[in-house]
C-alpha cells in the first residue's frame, strides 16, 4: 500500500479507531480493523531465536533453533556471520508467521553484573554496532521486521522500571547511542524498541530528545518506536515524545488517555516533560498511525508462509558457535585433543547451559550434549562432578577426581547455572560456584592435563588460570554447542574468536564498581566514556582476560602497515592496509583490530579505541593483505559545549593488532581539522587570547580605552586564568560595558 492510500485510510478512521492502533490487540499482535482492511501483525521475542508464545500468555513457546546469543556471537567480530544468523532467523519467521522479530539486542555492557549481558554484544560501540547491523540485514534480508532494542542505556536489570541513569552528553553519544547509531543509519531497522529506564530524568519512552530530535531528525530513522513490554508511563507524552506502538495492549484504557489528549481534558497521569502541556492534535495522532501502518501494511504483504530446513538451521547454529568461541589458554599443546581416553567431567556435559533467562529463552528443537558429540571422536568417561541442582553438594567431586586420574587427561565442562544469571536480576558477584571451584582444584590434584570449558553469559573469575592446561570460553552456545565445543576441542575446527568484553581480575576492578546497580532510584554512569577497556587502560589496571583476546591452533605475524595518506583533512577517508602471515603448520582465521590514539588530545580521551576490524582466512604459510577504512568519525569526539562531533588537528597513532592489549603496528597520520574557534566571554581565561584567532583584535580594541602600556601588563601582570571580566574587577581598567561591547562586536565580525 502506498503512502497516499495510507493517508487517505487515516483519514476515514475514527480518532478512537486511531488510537486504538497505538497500542497492541494482545501480547503479542498489532490491532487489526477489519471494515478498513487493516491487518494485524505478529511479534515474537527474540534476539537469538523465536519465541513465539502458543496462546495469549507469556507459556510454552513453538519450538525453534536456538542460534548463539549476542555475547558469543559478537566474539565473531564479524558482522556477515551476523547477517547469515539473522537470515536463519528471518526464514524460520517466516515459517511461523511472524512478521517482527523483537531484537537485537545492543546496549553496552557497563557492568559484568548485568543480568541481560548474555543477550547483548560487547562494551565497545564500533563492535555492538557492526554486529546489530549484521543481525537486523540479515532477519530483513527475509522481509521479516526487526526491533532493534532496548533504546537506550538498558544497562541493568535492578530497578529496571523505574531507575534513572545519570549520564554525561559526552558518554551517551560515544558509548551508549553509538551502539544504536551505526545500525539505525546502516541497516534501516524496521523499528527501535525502548528501554524501561529513565535517562537523565526522563522516561525513555516519553523522552522527544531520543526518540525525535535525535533519533529521527539528527539519524534519518523512518521506522516506528515500539515500547518495551509495560514500560509506557504517560500514554499521551510517549506519542509527543515519538512512541508509536504501546506494547502489551492495555484494551481501552490508553485509548482513553489519547482521545482525553486530544480533547484537551485531565490525563489520568500528569505528563513529565514540562514541553508537553497534556495536549495532542489529531494531526499528531495521525502521524503516529501513519507511520505504524506503513510498516503493518509492508510486512503484512511480505508474508510467505514458506516452511523452513530446521536441521539445516541446526547446522549453522553450530558452525557459528565454532566461529566464536575463545580460546584462552592452551598451555604445552594441551588442544587439541590427540589419542588416550578423556574423563568428561561436569553435569553441564550432559545437561547444556547454552542460553540465557527470561524473554529471549527459546524451545530449541534439537540440543546437543557436550558428552555424546566428544564420544564420536575419542575414548571418553563420564562423571557428574557437581550439581546444578544444587552448588552447595560437594559430595560429587571425590568421584570425579578418581576418574580424572584414571584417564589420559580430564575436561571438566563448567560454569554459572541458569538461577546465576538472567532477565530480570543483576548479579551479585562474578565468581563461579564454589563447588565447581573445589573440583577443579581437586581434579588438577590427581589429573594434571586438565582442560575448562566454560558456559556462562559473562564474565567470570578463574582463580584455576595457570593451574590447568587450557581454558576454552564456551559462552551460552545455543542448540549446537555440543558439536562446537567438540569440534574445537578435537581440532575439527581452528579457534578464531575474540573476547567481546574485558574480562575482571576482580569485581572491584571494573569500572561501575561502586556505582552499580545505584540507590535511591538513581544510578551515576560516573566513569563517563570509560567503559570497559577504555577504563583498564587509562588506569592501568591488567585485566584477567583483555577485550578483542583470543588464541588459535596456528600462530600470525603482522608484517606491515601501509597509510594510503599520511595528511589529511578531517572529512577525508583514508584506508589501512596491514600484511599479516600464518606462521603455523594449520589453516586458520584471525581478526584484525584497528584502534586509534590521539596523540595529544585537547580533552581527555582513551589510550585507543577500536575503529575498525576484519576477520580474515589464511592458510598456513600464507600472506594476505588486509584493508580497513577509516573515516572522520574515527578521530572525532563529542564536544559538550558545541553538542557536536569535533575533530582536533594534530597526529594521531593508528595501531594495529589481534588484541586490545597487543598491537605490534602503529603508523602516524597527520589530520588537519577545521578550527573549532569558540565565541569570546566575559568567562574567556586571560591566557586564551595568546591563541584565540580574535585575540588580537580584542587586545587592540581594549588598549584604545585603556591605553597602549596595558597591551604589555595583561599578559606580564595579571593571573592568566582570571575570566576578562577580571580586566575591569581587577586591574580597574575600563568598564563591563565597554567589555560587552567590545566582544559583542569582534564575536560579530567574519
Amino acid at each position: 500500500m502506498t503512502k497516499a492510500e495510507i493517508k487517505e485510510l487515516v483519514s476515514k478512521m475514527t480518532l478512537e479507531e486511531k488510537a486504538s492502533l497505538l497500542s497492541g490487540k494482545d501480547a503479542w499482535s498489532t490491532v487489526a480493523i477489519p471494515r478498513l482492511n487493516i491487518p494485524s501483525i505478529n511479534l515474537s521475542d527474540g534476539p537469538h531465536g523465536l519465541r513465539q508464545c502458543i496462546g495469549l500468555g507469556w507459556g510454552d513457546s513453538v519450538p525453534a533453533t536456538c542460534f548463539p546469543p549476542a555475547a558469543l556471537l559478537a566474539c565473531s567480530f564479524d558482522e556477515h556471520l551476523a547477517k547469515k544468523q539473522g537470515a536463519a532467523i528471518g526464514e524460520e519467521a517466516q515459517a511461523q508467521n511472524v512478521q517482527i522479530v523483537l531484537g537485537p539486542g545492543n546496549n553496552i555492557k557497563r557492568s559484568p553484573l548485568g543480568g541481560r549481558n548474555f543477550e547483548y554484544f560487547s562494551e565497545d560501540p564500533v563492535l555492538s554496532g557492526h554486529i546489530a547491523a549484521g543481525v537486523i540485514e540479515g532477519i530483513q534480508s527475509k522481509k521479516v521486521g526487526t526491533a532493534l532494542k532496548h533504546f537506550a542505556c538498558n544497562s541493568q536489570e535492578s530497578e529496571r522500571f523505574t531507575i534513572d541513569e545519570k549520564i554525561g552528553e559526552r558518554a551517551l553519544r560515544e558509548i551508549y547511542l553509538a551502539s544504536f547509531e551505526y545500525p539505525v543509519k546502516k541497516a534501516k531497522p524496521t523499528s527501535l524498541m525502548c528501554s524501561y529506564n529513565r535517562v537523565n530524568g526522563d522516561y525513555t519512552s516519553q523522552s522527544r530528545w531520543l526518540l525525535t530530535d535525535i533519533l529521527r531528525s539528527e539519524w534519518g530513522f523512518k521506522g516506528f518506536v515500539m515500547s518495551d513490554w509495560g514500560a509506557v508511563d504517560c500514554r499521551p507524552q510517549a506519542v509527543y515524545a515519538g512512541l508509536e506502538l504501546e506494547m502489551p495492549g492495555t484494551g481501552k484504557e490508553n485509548v482513553r488517555e489519547l482521545t482525553k489528549a486530544v480533547k484537551g481534558e485531565k490525563l489520568s497521569v500528569p505528563p513529565a516533560d514540562k514541553g508537553f502541556k497534556g495536549k495532542l492534535t489529531e494531526k499528531q495522532i495521525d502521524k503516529a498511525v501513519t507511520r505504524l501502518l506503513e510498516a503493518v501494511f509492508s510486512l503484512h504483504e511480505k508474508k510467505t508462509g514458506k516452511e523452513c530446513d530446521y536441521e539445516k538451521h541446526h547446522k549453522t547454529a553450530a558452525e557459528i558457535a565454532k566461529e566464536c568461541m575463545v580460546l584462552l589458554q592452551n598451555n604445552g599443546s594441551a588442544l587439541p585433543i590427540k589419542g588416550g581416553k578423556t574423563a568428561v567431567i561436569g553435569e553441564m556435559a550432559v545437561r547444556p547451559r547454552y542460553q540465557g533467562g527470561g524473554s529471549s529463552n527459546v524451545k530449541a528443537i534439537n540440543v546437543t550434549k557436550p558428552l555424546d558429540e566428544m564420544s564420536k571422536y575419542g575414548d571418553t568417561e563420564y562423571a557428574r562432578g557437581y550439581s546444578l541442582d544444587n552448588d552447595k553438594d560437594y559430595s560429587l567431586i571425590t568421584e570425579a577426581a578418581r576418574v580424572a586420574g584414571e584417564c589420559d587427561r580430564a575436561v571438566i565442562i563448567c560454569g554459572l547455572p541458569e538461577s546465576y544469571e538472567s532477565e530480570g536480576y543483576d548479579r551479585k558477584h562474578i565468581d563461579l560456584p564454589d563447588s565447581q571451584l573445589k573440583l577443579i582444584d581437586e581434579v588438577v590434584r590427581k589429573q594434571p592435563e586438565t582442560i575448562i570449558v566454560l558456559c556462562n553469559g559473562a564474565p567470570v573469575t578463574m582463580p584455576f588460570v595457570g593451574k590447568v592446561k587450557a581454558i576454552l570460553e564456551g559462552y551460552l552456545g545455543g542448540e549446537g554447542s555440543g558439536e562446537a565445543i567438540a569440534d574445537l576441542l578435537y581440532g575439527k575446527a581452528n579457534p578464531c574468536g575474540k573476547l567481546a568484553e574485558t574480562f575482571p581480575q576482580f569485581l572491584e576492578n571494573n569500572p561501575s564498581y561502586g556505582n552499580f546497580p545505584g540507590e535511591n532510584g538513581t544510578v551515576n554512569y560516573s566513569e563517563g566514556i570509560y567503559v570497559g577497556y577504555r577504563w583498564y587502560e587509562k588506569h592501568k589496571i591488567t585485566p584477567l582476560f583483555p577485550f578483542g583476546y583470543g588464541l588459535s591452533y596456528t600462530t600470525f605475524r603482522y608484517d606491515g602497515i601501509e597509510l594510503s595518506k599520511s595528511d589529511i583533512g578531517e572529512n577525508d577517508e583514508i584506508e589501512v592496509t596491514v600484511t599479516l602471515t600464518n606462521t603455523g603448520a594449520v589453516d586458520g582465521k584471525e581478526i584484525v583490530e584497528l584502534y586509534v590514539r590521539e596523540n595529544d588530545p585537547v580533552v581527555s580521551r582513551p589510550e585507543k579505541e577500536l575503529k575498525a576490524f576484519k576477520k580474515v582466512f589464511i592458510k598456513a604459510g600464507e600472506t594476505e593483505k588486509v584493508p580497513m577504512k577509516l573515516d572522520r568519525r574515527a578521530f572525532a569526539y563529542w564536544n559538550e559545549q558545541a553538542h557536536d562531533w569535533k575533530v582536533s588537528s594534530g597526529k594521531f597513532t593508528i595501531l594495529v593488532g589481534g588484541s586490545s592489549d597487543n598491537c605490534p603496528l602503529s603508523a602516524e597520520v597527520n589530520v588537519n581539522a577545521e578550527a573549532d574557534v569558540k565565541p569570546l566571554s566575559l568567562y574567556t581565561m586571560i591566557k586564551e587570547l595568546k591563541t584565540h584567532p580574535k585575540g588580537g583584535a580584542f587586545i587592540d580594541r581594549l588598549c584604545k580605552i585603556t591605553g597602549e602600556d596595558f597591551r604589555d601588563h595583561i599578559f606580564a601582570h595579571t593571573d592568566n586564568e582570571w575570566p576578562l571580566r577580571c580586566i575591569v574587577t581587577m586591574c580597574g581598567k575600563g568598564t563591563l560595558e565597554d567589555l560587552v561591547q567590545i566582544i559583542g562586536e569582534i564575536n560579530s565580525e567574519e
